[in-house]
């Protein structure tokens, strides 16, 4: 049902999950009020002895201001916040020691959140029954019990003035109800919002998010951008010789279907990274330089001749270094194979000061500025940021009709 514009604060959803805050807020308060009211009969009564209540007042005091500034309180106020006035604050985090602001901001809310809940159930208690009272008072006249029988002498032509007042009566707290509930979840932010340390938390965990995220965009793109350009090729040249050389065919499709299983190898274990359902997913292992000899001999099926040096031990590196380093080869050989054209010759050096990795090409088409691989794309931005990461350095351009990628890594770093 649509209601007109006045009425929708007091029938919205949001108006009565905020009424519940400010009821839960009365509540918590009613504590407090009869603290106050037993102090205040001691006070007023005078065979209770002064000094006596004054050391009573003193441990009570204490034992109902103290939980206002724990941080288990705000902790229960967010929740309250977030669940009855849709206000999304961050969750607070578990074991941090709050400092002094953002105690005092919040004992400055859970304050506020009592009084405004006392003044909300105080109003109930008076305003709703002398609303009710007023509404019914028409129909005690109509069954013919008298307004003076009900609430003292009044005649009964006013009892339609007195229905109107009531429902008015009833508007007014509702509204009153809704700006407070509205107020309440504007201050919200500014009082419960989290403190300095939580941001930086905050920020450092969006960080690792969006790390995360890169990482596993650059596994996708070298892995599977990888598996796309050797099946891409190996299928140009089974097409090519379809006809005279089925054994090449042969051999082309059987490279192809093992290229594909290992790039659905590979989505799975992203895929497994990416997963959030708590239980534990099986995934592929990560492919590292221990298996360049395979990456290589896949590149030359594909009909990239590929020329390779190795020097150190491959299978003592890091992990991190070892990994990253396999998809660095594995970028610049798919860069070889789509943008150049000849053979690629490939160095992998591994000794004490670290590894150093060198793959040259010849290019189709040389660049003017000597700065970027013809065609494009996010393999060399996927390869800086694999470098960079582990704090290495990486050289690309154009050296006469050549593509060069020099990078080298040190081995301090694992992961």
């Amino acid at each position: 049902m649509d209601f007109p514009a006045p009425l929708r604060p007091l029938v919205a959803g949001s108006t009565w999950r905020r009424g519940v805050f400010l009821l839960l807020g009365g509540v918590l308060a009613l504590p407090y009020a009869l603290l106050l009211v037993a102090f205040g009969q001691m006070f007023a009564t005078s065979g209770v002895p002064r000094p006596l209540v004054l050391v009573l007042l003193v441990p009570a005091a204490t034992i109902a201001v103290v939980p206002i500034f724990l941080g288990g309180s705000r902790a229960l106020e967010i929740a309250a916040v977030r669940g009855l006035l849709g206000v999304d604050l961050p969750e607070p985090l578990p074991g941090h020691r709050l400092d002094r602001e953002t105690r005092l901001r919040a004992a400055l809310w859970i304050g506020l959140h009592l009084t405004s809940g006392a003044l909300v159930v105080t109003a109930l208690f008076s305003a709703v029954p002398m609303a009710l009272a007023f509404i019914a008072a028409q129909a005690g006249v109509d069954v013919g019990i008298t307004g003076a029988e009900r609430f003292g002498p009044f005649d009964g032509r006013d009892s339609g003035w007195l229905t109107l007042l009531g429902v008015l009566v009833l508007v007014a707290l509702g509204y009153v109800v809704a700006g407070l509930g509205a107020l309440a979840a504007s201050m919200a932010p500014a009082l419960l919002g989290p403190a300095s340390a939580e941001r930086i938390a905050a920020l450092e965990a969006r960080a690792a998010r969006l790390a995360e995220r890169n990482r596993l965009a650059r596994e996708l793109h070298d892995s599977v951008g990888h598996a796309l350009t050797v099946a891409t090729l190996q299928a140009g040249a089974a097409r090519e010789v379809l006809d005279g050389d089925p054994e090449f065919v042969r051999r082309a499709l059987a490279a192809i279907e093992e290229t594909g299983r290992r790039a659905m190898d590979d989505l799975d274990h992203v895929l497994g990274l990416l997963r959030e359902t708590g239980e534990p997913s099986v995934v592929a292992p990560q492919r590292t330089l221990s298996d360049l000899a395979e990456l290589i001999a896949d590149t030359r099926a594909a009909g990239t001749s590929v020329r390779s040096r190795s020097r150190g031990s491959l299978d003592a590196l890091p992990a991190a270094v070892s990994r990253e380093g396999y998809r660095i080869v594995q970028e610049g050989l798919t860069n070889a194979a789509r943008h150049g054209h000849g053979p690629v010759t490939l160095r992998v050096d591994v000794s004490p000061d670290g590894l150093e990795i060198e793959l040259v090409n010849p290019v189709a088409r040389p660049t003017s500025d000597g700065a970027a691989v013809p065609g494009g794309g996010r393999g060399l931005i996927g390869m800086r940021e694999r470098v960079l990461l582990l704090g290495g350095r990486i050289t690309t351009g154009v050296d006469g009709e050549r593509w060069r990628v020099r990078v080298r890594l040190p081995i301090g770093a694992d992961g």
